[in-house]
């Protein structure tokens, strides 16, 4: 370091005063704190320690994205709601995307404030871009949701959507990883905003939402994400698998080549959010749902309902059987999920968000699950009643055990192995009846 020692800046650095304590030492009061966001265009904020229980299976992530955290800034920016609950999915997504920009500039604008203070700030970011080498595990580095409730800003509906008790679901969550403690956190609110009117039960166009709470990810994610990751690698392999473009055109439609060109010249369209146009909940929201509820529902839930729009659905899967039953005026679109599970963790991660209840109606059946080769695990999976539970180790006494090469295993997965084949060679064994092996399959298509 010697060399250093007449170099400007290292003068000018050992000049300066060493008595003061570095601002990220001292606890920020909470009320300027807040003042200063509100002040850069958040609309509600909250902080959250970074020990609080209620976010504990976030710390490695968070602590490994900035080591220094101690606070987190949970904020919340408003949406324009009629952009949202219009069936012109143009402006909704002019509204989202924007949004999310906004939430963004907003985080780094308090940053660079508290930069400038001499407290060390971090913006994982609102939405995208994200982690895209980790996909298709967690590409995310900090789940805004359970940050949002954790900090007072709201809980989350039956739709799976933080509703802010003033502002209801028309929000973007933003967070800001901050290296210095604060003088007062806040804390969840005593109650769910959530009305559980089931609006959003109604409105979803693939029966994602069940009335009784349970929530189909697959069913979401494959269609309202239709041209962003997964849906994007179909869409991509059904370019490579067709013969010519007169084969592609049958394929794909003029339409939604041109949807894909605009994802990619723009920015990704979601399908429908539906779920979050039919809410009513939020004290600023809920005037009109009070007022006259059937006129509310003419409004808002029916042109939603009744727009004629494609569809993506799953083979085999609970909204292929839905739509068809619910809205046979919408074209339904048959396409794979494009998830490939590329690890043995990432298979078992996989199996909650890609299971299909109603695919499952009359299984009850335990299955051991023994992974060999480069991928060494044991897992059991219980399917009983259409729930889906998922366990470290051989629980119970199987129904079916299946041992297999791990690689193999993720090569049948993603339709690169032929199931008998591996049989035949001794990649694959089963112990059971092969029928409950078929069965396991068909609740998960893809």
């Amino acid at each position: 370091m010697a060399k250093f020692d007449n170099h400007p800046t290292v003068k000018w650095w050992r000049e300066q005063s060493v008595s003061n304590v570095p601002t990220s030492r001292v606890k920020l009061n909470a009320d300027s704190l807040r003042s200063l966001c509100l002040e850069m265009g958040a609309d509600d904020v909250g902080f959250v320690e970074i020990g609080r229980d209620a976010i504990a299976d976030q710390h490695p992530d968070i602590l490994k994205a900035f080591p220094a955290t101690k606070t987190l800034i949970s904020f919340v920016c408003r949406m324009n709601r009629e952009n949202i609950r219009t069936p012109v999915r143009s402006a909704a997504n002019v509204e989202f995307h924007a949004n999310y920009d906004h939430v963004n500039e907003v985080a780094r604008k308090i940053t660079k404030a508290l930069e400038q203070a001499g407290v060390r700030a971090m913006v994982p970011g609102a939405s995208f871009p994200m982690e895209m080498d980790r996909f298709p595990g967690k590409v995310w580095v900090v789940s805004h949701k359970p940050v949002a409730v954790a900090a007072g800003l709201g809980h989350i509906g039956i739709h799976r959507l933080v509703i802010h008790p003033k502002f209801g679901n028309f929000i973007s969550l933003g967070t800001i990883l901050l290296d210095a403690e604060v003088t007062e956190y806040t804390h969840p609110i005593d109650y769910n905003p959530c009305l559980e009117c089931k609006l959003c039960v109604t409105a979803c166009p693939v029966g994602a939402i069940g009335n009784d709470g349970n929530f189909n990810f697959s069913a979401c994610y494959t269609h309202n994400y239709r041209e962003f990751m997964s849906g994007f690698t179909d869409w991509a392999e059904t370019i490579a698998d067709s013969k010519n473009a007169r084969d592609y055109r049958h394929k794909v439609s003029d339409s939604e080549s041109a949807s894909m060109w605009q994802s990619l010249s723009f920015k990704a369209n979601y399908k429908a959010a539906y779920c979050m146009a039919a809410c009513p909940a939020g004290e600023d929201v809920i005037a009109p749902f009070l007022s006259d509820r059937k006129a509310f529902v003419q409004e808002v839930v029916k042109p939603l309902q009744d727009k004629l729009e494609t569809i993506y659905v799953i083979p085999g899967s609970d909204a292929e059987t839905y739509v068809a039953k619910r809205f046979p005026h919408k074209t339904m679109k048959r396409v794979s999920s494009g998830i490939r599970p590329l690890s043995i963790p990432g298979f078992l991660f996989g199996l909650p968000l890609l299971f299909q209840r109603h695919q499952s109606e009359g299984l009850n059946a335990v299955y051991h699950f023994t992974f060999t080769g480069s991928e060494s695990r044991r897992a059991t999976v219980r399917i009983q009643n259409k729930i889906l539970q998922v366990q470290d180790g051989h629980v119970g006494k199987a129904n079916l055990s299946v041992t297999a090469d791990s690689q193999t295993w993720l090569r049948f997965l993603a339709k690169e192995q032929n199931l008998i084949w591996a049989l035949l060679r001794g990649k694959i064994r089963i112990k059971g009846s092969p029928k409950l092996l078929q069965a396991f399959g068909k609740c998960f298509p893809a």
